[in-house]
């Protein structure tokens, strides 16, 4: 039976079905899909038009995406995105803005828009997102939803459109952290044998950059994960590198964006909304010294999240600054709010580290995500622990 979009997160193009494939963990469950992978037979938007309309429709799905109907789930549509998934916000000009039910009148973040709105709003079970620099956990945070970026490289990204191929992850979605570990089960591979952490660290300066009524908020369910280990150690993380760690990512990710994309810009010449268009223009004028200069002090950012976060440790951090903005704020607002959330977000990106969002709090009835780090290839472990921190 179709799905009733009753949040716009669906695209029109995506409205289809797919049975599941096998049987498994998953049998009975139903998922969205963000329309930047690929499935066999259906046009992958990647929230442009224009892109839309330059690219046949693939003759493979995503790996990704067959694990999961291998399952047993099945497939109800293809959600939006950001344009060209660069953008935190949710706001796509060529195709609007879903809705948020768990913050009627505000933005429920990107670019994992559509399946984070779908999730929210339990048209499915869960749902599939990617997460470059927060495109999972910062609408998850948003919308009171848990969501997952795992280790870099540990999920297969074949079949997807690229952004910054070194910071691009799959990632996804769950009402339940009990449904959340099961997708989990299904798409990291191969399992993990890291030990279950037994230290916790706070970032002390990471929770600093947060609003006051956020941090205020997260402090009863921070309190919460301090007494499952016994204790914390309260730490710096972004120490001086010789470059500002949310600039290292902008950087890095336009460079790679670019070189992803340039030759289809100049050939189709998108009519690229707000915001990207501004990205796109600047990240065409980078040059080979500022890219190794912001290259090798990522280097710098992985090698002091190493030092902090090893196997059997975990680091405690907000996952938004503030609650989700509301919908038609001015850009340069929403610009600046953008930075200050990368600030938080881009520190297990650098690292390659997985990163999850527990909907654990919330500012005046408006959801805040509390963020929780594993060292690389511990997802496993961060999945467990938003079993045991339990729903809010």
């Amino acid at each position: 039976m179709p799905i009733t979009d009753t949040v716009d997160a669906f695209v029109a193009h995506g409205l289809v079905e797919r049975a599941p494939t096998g049987e498994g963990p998953l049998s009975g469950l139903i998922f969205a899909l963000k329309d930047l992978f690929d499935l066999e037979g259906v046009k992958t938007g990647f929230g442009s038009p224009e892109w839309l309309a330059t690219h046949d429709a693939p003759v493979r799905t995503a790996p990704a995406a067959q694990r999961l109907l291998d399952a047993g789930a099945r497939l109800v549509g293809k959600t939006h995105t950001d344009e060209m998934a660069w953008s935190l916000n949710g706001e796509n000009a060529h195709y609007g803005t879903p809705v948020n039910v768990a913050a009627p009148g505000r933005i429920p973040g990107g670019s994992s828009s559509g399946s984070a709105a779908a999730t929210a709003a339990g048209l499915v079970d869960f749902a599939v997102g990617s997460d470059t620099g927060g495109s999972v956990r910062l609408p998850a945070s948003y919308c009171g939803v848990y969501g997952l970026r795992p280790t870099h490289g540990r999920i297969s990204l074949e079949g997807s459109a690229p952004l910054a191929p070194s910071y691009d992850t799959v990632g996804w979605f769950a009402r339940d952290p009990d449904l959340l570990r099961r997708v989990g089960r299904v798409l990291l591979d191969p399992a993990s044998d890291a030990p279950a952490p037994t230290r916790l660290l706070v970032a002390d300066d990471l929770f600093a950059k947060a609003d006051a009524p956020v941090r205020a908020a997260l402090q009863p369910s921070l309190d919460r994960l301090v007494g499952l280990f016994g204790g914390a150690e309260h730490v710096i993380v972004q120490t001086e590198i010789g470059m500002a760690w949310r600039e290292i990512f902008r950087l890095i990710q336009s460079g790679e964006a670019w070189a992803a994309h340039a030759d289809w810009v100049r050939a189709a010449k998108p009519a690229f909304g707000p915001g990207v268009k501004e990205r796109f223009e600047a990240a065409s004028t980078l040059s080979a010294a500022e890219l190794d200069a912001a290259r090798a002090a990522r280097q710098r950012a992985r090698a002091r999240m190493e030092e902090l976060v090893g196997p059997g440790t975990v680091l405690a951090l907000p996952t938004s600054p503030g609650v989700a903005p509301l919908r038609g704020t001015p850009e340069p607002t929403l610009n600046d709010f953008r930075g200050r959330a990368l600030e938080l977000l881009c520190c297990a990106g650098h690292a390659g580290m997985p990163q999850i969002s527990l909907p654990l709090a919330k500012v005046d009835g408006l959801p805040v995500g509390l963020s929780i780090i594993a060292a690389r290839g511990c997802d496993e472990a961060l999945l467990d622990l938003a079993v045991r921190m339990g729903r809010p």
